[in-house]
This record gives C-alpha cells, structure tokens and sequence, in this order.
C-alpha cells in the first residue's frame, strides 16, 4: 500500500512541476499562448491530448463497469465514439484549422462562427459563451465525481468531500498556472499512460494464465441500486443483445464530436494543416486499442471478480479492483493514476475552453472592450477558478455513483453535439450557408436537446440525437429561407477551400 501511495502522489508532483515550469518560463504570455498554445502544437501532441481529454474517467470505469454488468450490448457507446471520433478527424480537422485562420485567426469556437460569417454582431457569440459555461461546468462536476471515487478507494478513511476537494484544488491548480500548451503537453502523457494502463490489464491476464471460465458469463446477479430498486446483471454475449434504442442512442454519442468544443480547439492549434493527416491516424489507433483494452477487461472482469463486485453493484471499480490484483503496488498505484488522468486531462480542457469563450466572447467584446492582454489573461484564470467551485457544488450534491458520472457527461455531451455539430458541419463544407441559419441551428439544437431530456426521457433514445437532427434541419430552412450570404462570407469560404487545396 506505501508503494502504490508512493507511485499514485509522485504522480501528482509531476503534474504540479510540469504546470509551473510553463508558468515560470513565460509560455503564457497572452491570450492566444494560453488559450490555444500559440498555434504551435505538433501532430502527435494535438492527436493524443484531444483523444485524452475526450474519453476522460468514462472509459475506465464507466464502459468497463457497463459491460461488466449488462454484456456486449453495451458496446454501442463505444462503437458510436470510435465511428464519430474518425468521422472528426478525417472530415472536419483539416478544414477547421484552415477555416479558424481565414476566419480573422479566431483562437475560440463563438470567435470562429462570428467571423467565419464576417458580422460585428455579437449575438451568437453571446449565445455560444452562455452554453459553454453552462455545459462545461456540468462536464468538469463528472470529472470531479469520477477522480473522487478513486481517491475513495486508495484512502478509504477520509470522506468524500475532503478527497474530491483536494482533487478540484490539484486541476485548478495546473490549469491556472500551466495554461493550454502544459495541458496538451501533459495530456499527450496522459493519454499514452491511459492506452497503457487499459492494455496492461488483459495482457497481464492472459500471460499469467488466469482461470477464465467462459460458465460464468452468463450467472445472474441482482442488487439494489441507490434508490432502492433491484437491478439485474445478465451477462449477454452479443451486440444484438441490446434494443434498438440502445443501438440508436449508442451510435448518437458519435455525432457529438462535430460539436464538442475541447475537441475541436485542438483541431485550430495545430502548427500545421499538413500535420492533421499524421494526428488522425495517430488519434484512430488510439481510440480502438483503448476502447478495445476496455472491452476485454470488462470481458475477463466478468470471469475473475464478478461474484465479488456485481452482487453490491460496485462494476464501475472492475480496473481498479484487477489494476490491485494483478499488479504489484508499485505499478497499481500508476495505473490508478490514469484513471485521475483521464479526468484532469478532461477537467482541465473544459475549464480552458469556457474561460476563453467568456473573456473573448462575453468580456472583452461587451464588458471591458479596451482591457489589456494582462487584464484579460487575468480574468481567464479568475474564471477557470470560478467555474471550478460551482463544478464543485453541483459534483458535491451528486455522490460518487457510477450513475452520476453517466448522468453529468451525457448531459453535456448531448448539450454540445446538438447545439454546435450540424452548424459547425454546415460552416465547414456550405458555401452559402449564413449567419441566420447558423444562430437558429445552433439554438434550436440547444433547446431540443433539453426539452427531450427534461420531457421525453422515458422514451429510451439519446437526446443528442432529435436534437442534432431538428439543429440541421431548421438550420438549413433558415439559411435558404433568409437568403444566401454577402459576397466576403462566400470569400472567406473560397479562400480556406483555396488554403487546403494548395495544402494537399
């Protein structure tokens, strides 16, 4: 136990220093060094700190823990993650690079979609700034909640709110001071030790020659939930298994990453459009080894320590019960750490993310228009700090329950990809799409989305998806029916198309 203690706290030192050697070496001296790493980031860096911050503490504990429990049906997230996570890289990375530099060299998504429509209007703008403040602080409350159930396991004595507590200090710590090239840089670490920490497991399993008798997967187990009712585990053995809402649902995770801002940001930072064909493959290989190391945990987990952990309903601990089994402390405590890695490398690029919409897009344009870069930089990290206490309350008011991480992130998930994907698709790949169409995607996403969450819930499908699907549509009514756009929205559009094509 002091070696895993040892390994799992040397962790956090590390990530401490890394933070305050950016801070100390003046990496972050404006706006666009905090926000978006000065445009400078490199293929392998930007494929693994978006990947990173995407998957977050879900892909450890919330997959595993699914399919742990409820068989190969749960895979559906998964599948849809991985064909959506392609479909990003492959179709919108390149283009929004190059479009986010035509676009005035916007350094944030509400900059981006002003500009890319060339009006002073700040409307949209406004709009985008008040979704992602209200989105990411629901996001980074399951990034709190999910490192809190780790430190629950490793010092079992202390209460929740002490353990999530230090855990909220130690990201708002290494946000403030190390700003956006420290999170990508330490992400891309993250990132490698979280595909190591997943593959490690299975393979330590299958060399070891554990006892996997394949009579178990199908035993039934039952316990009560947190709100009393009896849950039944039946491990099925297919895809199929599930329904086709499931299936339906499942692959609807994939359309949010057209709209999912801590993703997309990494897109505009790289150095190079060229690099964008490097980091794709990069990126893809990590998405199906990760998600295919979860699959097999979950698989082995159900053969080796189900009777310990489905009949109390603890799935969601399945790596870091096997992590502890299988491992000396020493390296235990390290791949419990990825798990606190997933969720800061997530937590900390929220928090970025809202902090620089707010003070490029509500701040310094309405608030304060003559603000100095020191002045705004200032207000960014005030905010990062912000955003984090009210994550806090809510991540406080939520328990540690695997249900409660799903809830929060699926929530925000569903928010973004509504809101942001059909308008940011339509910006990239229509010449005469405007800035009318792009204010109505973009709201009636938005409120799709919550209406069929707060509403039709009960009915099993995903909100994401009548939400993504009513944003497009109304979106491209809107846009025909108001009239196509002025000739330099069409020339900002033809000179990113020109930038690619000289590009290739």
């Amino acid at each position: 136990m002091n070696w895993e203690l040892i390994t799992f706290v040397g962790y956090f030192v590390i990530l401490m220093g890394v933070a305050l050697i950016f801070y100390f070496n003046g990496a972050n001296k404006d706006q666009e060094d905090f926000f978006l790493g000065g445009r400078e980031m490199g293929p392998w860096v930007t494929a693994l700190s978006a990947q990173a911050s995407d998957m977050s503490a879900w892909l450890l504990m919330g997959l595993p823990g699914s399919i742990l429990a409820f068989g190969f049906g749960q895979m559906w997230i998964g599948i849809g993650l991985a064909l959506g996570t392609a479909a990003n890289w492959i179709f919108c990375a390149k283009r929004l690079r190059t479009f986010s530099l035509a676009a005035g060299d916007a350094i944030t998504l509400p900059q981006y979609l002003s500009n890319r429509f060339a009006t002073s209007s700040k409307t949209l703008q406004v709009i985008c700034a008040v979704i992602f403040l209200v989105c990411y602080t629901i996001y980074v409350a399951s990034a709190y909640v999910a490192g809190t159930s780790v430190f629950e396991m490793l010092f079992p004595g202390v209460s929740a709110k002490v353990t999530m507590t230090i855990f909220a200090l130690v990201i708002v710590f290494y946000t403030f001071f190390g700003g956006f090239k420290a999170v990508c840089w330490t992400d891309f670490f993250q990132g490698l030790l979280m595909m190591a920490a997943l593959m490690a497991v299975p393979i330590v399993i299958v060399a070891t020659k554990q006892n996997l008798d394949t009579s178990l997967l199908n035993n039934v187990y039952e316990y009560k939930d947190a709100s009393g009712e009896m849950v039944t585990c039946v491990f099925g053995t297919g895809l199929f298994d599930a329904s086709w809402k499931d299936i339906i649902s499942g692959l609807g995770w994939g359309l949010g990453y057209f709209g999912m801002p801590h993703v997309l940001v990494r897109f505009m930072s790289i150095e190079k459009p060229s690099m964008i064909k490097k980091s794709s493959i990069v990126a893809i290989i990590w998405v199906l080894i990760s998600l295919g190391s979860a699959v097999l945990i979950a698989y082995f987990g159900r053969m080796l320590i189900a009777d310990e952990l489905l009949p109390i309903g603890a799935q969601k601990t399945v790596f870091m019960v096997m992590a502890r089994k299988y491992f000396p402390a020493a390296i235990s405590g390290l791949l419990l750490a990825a798990i606190i890695a997933a969720s800061i490398s997530t937590a900390d690029s929220q928090l970025l993310v809202a902090s620089s919409s707010f003070t490029s897009d509500l701040y310094k344009p309405l608030i304060r228009k003559d603000a100095t870069e020191k002045e705004t930089l200032m207000v960014g990290r005030i905010v990062v700090v912000v955003i984090a206490v009210i994550a806090f309350l809510i991540a406080s008011s939520k328990g540690s329950g695997a249900q409660a991480i799903m809830n929060l992130v699926e929530n925000a998930w569903g928010a973004f990809g509504s809101a942001f994907g059909p308008t940011i698709l339509l910006s990239l790949f229509w010449r005469n799409f405007n800035y009318k169409g792009a204010i109505a995607g973009v709201i009636s996403g938005f409120v799709v989305d919550i209406g069929w969450l707060l509403l039709l819930h009960s009915t099993g499908v995903y909100e994401i998806v009548p939400g993504f699907i009513a944003s497009a549509v109304i979106a491209v009514i809107v846009a025909k029916a108001t009239g196509e756009p002025d000739e330099d929205v069409k020339t900002i559009f033809d000179s990113a198309i020109e930038g690619i094509r000289l590009d290739k």
